[in-house]
């Protein structure tokens, strides 16, 4: 009689060489509804193999997800065993993945800061780090508090809004086009392709190609013509980015500076107009809204799971073989809530790891935060009385195996007046920090020159109209 033999890549049957790898247990499937419902559940589930478990992100792409907050920290920390360059992907070097996977587009290779490693990674972050120093916080609060304002006027009038696709998912747009000095039509390609990578119903293959066009425009622009923004300030650098670099720098920055900005801000807000303990806080004046945002970060982060990872060997992460070139992506939404975790993680304590850490920490965390804060105190400075339509557990998250992201937040409200303007407007730009960055080769005339409004106040309108309309898919 012929003994049976596993399928090929599958563990023999109580084989100690593959006790311990995560190829040998059944993976967790981190897409469809289940788990966009109850992501909790499937921790508690992974939690149960050590902290670190077998996972599957999307149909056919396996992966390994790091759950323990001190294992997720050993990653983070270790360029000598962990790289960031997806070329190691082997699944997807082979074919075994294949290039229209829905995942492939949030993790294939660009040459950016995100997927580079040692003396390049540091060349291009400094690039985007002193770029990013250059933008004056004051002007940019300004800059958020006018196009909160502009938003809140269009939906308070009715009495009841979709607090995710009529404000969260707008405002990041406005403030990246400014910050970013991309005009409306380039604007509208790039939320189309960012919006339909993140989007795991989406067609990847042609969101791609969306956001490549439109990021390919706003480049030969600023090349023609540099302006006072984050774009120009990019290009002048001493880095001396390539036409080619820039394009990928601007995806990664607007990956980071949209979907997950507006998570942060939704996830914000329902979590101030759904939970008793900050009802108090609101009535009293004190933080409530910084309070929600730490908590927020700590236990529903913008982007639940991702910082992926590539064993540059075969080797062992607590008790687990891995193996070289297989994905491993950590769970910032399961190891900041790891058990064993102690104490009070509300008030103040940032210890989470919402913003990644070690080389690889966001660069923009301090502007992200401050974006997000302010649309929250706006919005609920301007609707006091805002209350979830539904109960909060009818929310419906979107499906995807990285982020944490409501599909709506439908609210009402006593519906306010909105003051006719007769006078035009202001652009609500103020200029940003016009001192060169310290590593900068290029003249401040060039680039810190305070920028003229790209259009008069009836264009504006159209900008945001535009805007309105495509994220309430009219």
């Amino acid at each position: 009689m012929t003994t049976p033999q596993p399928a090929p890549g599958t563990a023999p049957p109580g084989c100690p060489a593959h006790a311990g790898t995560a190829a040998a247990r059944t993976a967790e499937s981190l897409y469809g509804p289940e788990f966009a419902a109850d992501p909790a559940a499937t921790y508690a589930r992974l939690r149960t193999h050590g902290t670190v478990a077998p996972v599957e992100i999307a149909p056919g792409v396996h992966a390994t997800l790091v759950t323990g907050y001190e294992t997720a920290l050993e990653v983070l920390r270790s360029p000598d065993r962990f790289s960031k360059d997806p070329r190691r992907w082997r699944a997807l070097a082979d074919g075994t993945v294949p290039a229209d996977s829905p995942v492939v587009p949030m993790m294939m290779y660009r040459p950016n800061a995100l997927f580079t490693d040692g003396d390049e990674h540091a060349r291009l972050r400094g690039a985007i780090t002193d770029s990013l120093s250059r933008v004056d916080p004051n002007a940019l609060r300004g800059y958020v508090e006018h196009s909160a304002d502009t938003l809140i006027d269009r939906f308070g009038p009715k009495g009841q809004a979709d607090l995710l696709g009529e404000y969260g998912a707008i405002l990041p747009l406005l403030v990246f086009n400014q910050l970013f000095g991309c005009p409306p039509d380039t604007g509208d390609k790039l939320v189309e392709g960012m919006s339909g990578i993140f989007d795991a119903n989406a067609d990847s293959e042609k969101a791609n190609a969306v956001l490549t066009e439109g990021v390919a425009e706003l480049v030969a622009l600023k090349r023609e013509r540099p302006g006072a923004d984050v774009t120009s300030w990019l290009m002048a650098h001493p880095a001396q980015l390539t036409d080619e670099e820039m394009m990928h720098q601007l995806v990664v920055l607007m990956g980071a500076g949209t979907e997950p900005q507006q998570n942060l801000i939704c996830n914000g807000l329902r979590l101030l107009l759904s939970d008793d303990r900050f009802g108090g806080d609101l009535a009293g004046g004190s933080l409530p809204v910084e309070d929600a945002l730490d908590e927020v970060l700590w236990t529903d982060p913008p982007m639940a799971n991702y910082a992926i990872h590539y064993p540059l060997h075969d080797l062992e992460l607590d008790g687990t073989a891995l193996r070289e070139g297989e994905p491993v992506l950590v769970s910032l939404a399961a190891a900041n809530t790891d058990p064993a975790l102690a104490g009070d993680r509300r008030g103040g304590n940032r210890a989470h790891l919402a913003w990644s850490a070690g080389a690889h920490t966001c660069p923009a965390k301090s502007p992200a935060r401050l974006i997000a804060a302010v649309a929250v105190e706006k919005l609920l400075d301007r609707l006091p009385d805002a209350e979830l339509a539904v109960g909060v557990g009818r929310l419906e998250w979107r499906q995807g195996p990285f982020h944490r992201a409501l599909a709506a937040l439908p609210v009402r409200f006593p519906p306010i007046s909105v003051p006719v303007v007769t006078t035009d407007e202001t652009s609500g730009a103020s200029t940003w920090n016009t001192n060169p960055a310290p590593s900068s080769s290029t003249s401040p005339a060039r680039t810190s020159t305070p920028r003229e409004p790209a259009s008069g106040n009836g264009d504006r309108r159209r900008w945001w109209n535009s805007l309105a309309r495509w994220w309430r898919g009219q």
